[in-house]
């Protein structure tokens, strides 16, 4: 009997940057990468999935956060950001794609939670995690594009308070 085959990625994903209303920011360490600190990601389980939804069940896999009617914080604390990053897939991971995949389109979001909200992590992506001020978060996370929207951040809570 043969193991049963693993799908393909789809290559869309979201970012989903955690942070509290004084700009601390969530980072987890992932399992397989010592020292590769990153904020929630993950890939869309079929095509058609909504992005939110995406983000929705990326981040209570990854970080045990349920986000909406009896979760840990509402559903509009989740925010589109309406950026989509293109990068590409570092050949390490590219056996997870389709062969000839190699760029993926990271879709970020916004996630403002309570400082106290519980963070209960997948042992099987991430080791450990960390709340540091925005700066700091930045410049210790290993993909360019989740520091870039980690500093995108003040702005970006200033302008939704506005809205």
């Amino acid at each position: 009997m043969q193991p049963l085959q693993r799908p393909y990625k789809i290559p869309e994903s979201v970012l989903v940057v955690i942070h509290t209303p004084q700009l601390e920011v969530l980072l987890m360490e992932r399992a397989d990468a010592p020292d590769f600190w990153q904020s929630v990601t993950g890939s869309k389980d079929f095509i058609d999935e909504a992005l939110q939804q995406t983000a929705v069940r990326e981040v209570e896999e990854e970080t045990g956060i349920r986000i909406g009617p009896g979760g840990h914080v509402p559903v509009e604390n989740l925010v589109d950001w309406q950026i989509s990053n293109v990068y590409e897939i570092y050949p390490v991971w590219r056996h997870r794609y389709e062969p000839g995949v190699t760029k993926n389109v990271e879709h970020v979001f916004g996630l403002q939670v309570p400082r106290t909200v519980p963070v209960l992590l997948a042992p099987r992506e991430h080791g450990r995690h960390t709340w540091l001020p925005w700066r700091e978060a930045a410049d210790r996370c290993f993909s360019p594009s989740n520091a870039e929207a980690i500093l995108q951040l003040p702005a970006r809570l200033q302008r939704h308070a506005s809205a």
